[in-house]
């Protein structure tokens, strides 16, 4: 039998902004450093909507409120097979400290958000739940 695993990301807002941050992956890989919305697994026994406000305080040291979920994903490697939810947080500061983990990070606008964030299924995923428009990822 499989193992499965449940990925939490925290798309945060702050005036109208989103955070992205920048993390390596892996040097064996074209673009090791990627940018992206804050994510990671959820303990055992955690809320998912905790686990969100604890893996934005982990990686930024900020206090976050988590508004709603956007939308749910999965996909299966190997014998694994992942499950994630996308919540949509709200903070009230845009002074970060940023764990050992992240290179850099920056708030951008959901316009910007195509542009920036580099996994396809991120985007298709935020097309389909109507967060950004096509218009966007055209331009």
């Amino acid at each position: 039998m499989g193992k499965f695993r449940i990925i939490v990301k925290a798309v945060v807002e702050h005036e109208g902004k989103y955070l992205t941050v920048e993390r390596w992956y892996n040097d064996c890989i074209v673009e090791p450093y990627q940018w992206e919305f804050l994510d990671g697994e959820m303990k055992y026994g955690e809320a998912p909507e905790d686990a969100a406000k604890r893996l934005v305080a982990e990686f930024t040291g900020l206090d976050a409120k988590v508004m709603d979920t956007l939308y749910t994903w999965s996909f299966t490697a190997g014998e694994i097979c992942t499950t994630g939810i996308t919540f949509l947080c709200k903070t009230d500061s845009d002074e970060l400290l940023l764990s050992d983990e992240l290179l850099d990070y920056q708030w951008i606008s959901k316009e910007e958000i195509p542009k920036v964030i580099t996994k396809n299924a991120v985007i298709r995923d935020m097309l389909r739940v109507g967060f950004i428009s096509a218009t966007a990822v055209e331009d």
